[in-house]
């Protein structure tokens, strides 16, 4: 599989990811009936947290045999660290998903200023489906304990992504863990970070939000990173069976073997 195809399949796929879920959660969270009595016809949380889960789930299978389905920079350097992921690949992946990321959340923000009064309130907590802490944190929660949260939930993301896609685990079933895994992720962390676990999906909201986002976008970098980093460390070390070679990459005999 050439490096370009691969590229090209993280673009479609960080693009879906950042689409379906920061979409779900800027025109589908929270929809008033209009009526008068604020009743909430929206998604809430917890459809937003599917959402984002189906979005890796879905691209999983239609891309994860071209790329390994990795949209998302922690991931592939979670990968590296395990030692399925080759070095020379790391860096041109991660600028796909970040383009992948920004391309999507150019067409949210077009969709969404066909809309009359729509604005960015890039003062409130997740505006435009940014990430942040203190002030622009869901519930108020302060620099450590998003940075805690992030770090934490972003490497057990990579012990699921790493145990689902080993060659021992179920064929055909690594997709799906992965993707519920990301919908339980955002049901804990919704709140507290409006969820990140994903450097691209941050970097392209903030861009757009402006404001104190920008500024605050270290943490969703950094974090995801030292979790992804001790996510693969911890696999490598303590968890992998013998020399489990299989790459993240290519070679994927069923796309469900594939990481998100």
């Amino acid at each position: 599989m050439t490096l370009q195809r691969r590229l090209l399949a993280e673009v479609f796929g960080t693009f879906w990811l950042v689409l379906g879920g920061c979409g779900a959660a800027i025109f589908a969270a929270s929809i008033l009936d209009g009526g008068g009595n604020e009743t909430n016809l929206g998604i809430g949380f917890i459809g937003v947290s599917f959402a984002f889960g189906l979005t890796v789930l879905t691209m999983a299978y239609a891309v994860g045999h071209i790329s390994g389905g990795h949209f998302n920079p922690a991931v592939t350097i979670g990968a590296l660290v395990s030692g399925r992921f080759d070095k020379k690949d790391a860096l041109p992946y991660i600028v796909a998903q970040v383009i992948g990321a920004i391309i999507a959340a150019g067409v949210l923000f077009v969709i969404a200023k066909g809309k009359d009064g729509f604005d960015i309130v890039n003062t409130a907590p997740g505006a435009f489906a940014a990430n942040g802490y203190g002030d622009l944190s869901p519930q108020g929660y302060n620099l450590a304990a998003c940075f805690l949260a992030e770090t934490v939930l972003t490497a057990f993301f990579l012990l699921v992504i790493l145990g689902a896609t080993a060659k021992k685990a179920a064929a055909g079933f690594g997709g799906l863990a992965i993707g519920l895994a990301l919908t339980l992720i955002h049901l804990i962390s919704i709140p507290i970070t409006n969820t990140s676990v994903n450097p691209a999906r941050s970097t392209s909201q903030a861009l757009f939000a402006g404001g104190d986002y920008i500024p605050q976008l270290w943490l969703f970098w950094v974090a995801p990173i030292l979790g992804a980093v001790i996510g693969g460390a911890i696999w490598k070390f303590f968890l992998e069976e013998g020399a489990d070679e299989e790459a993240l990459v290519e070679g994927v005999e069923v796309p469900g073997n594939a990481p998100a």
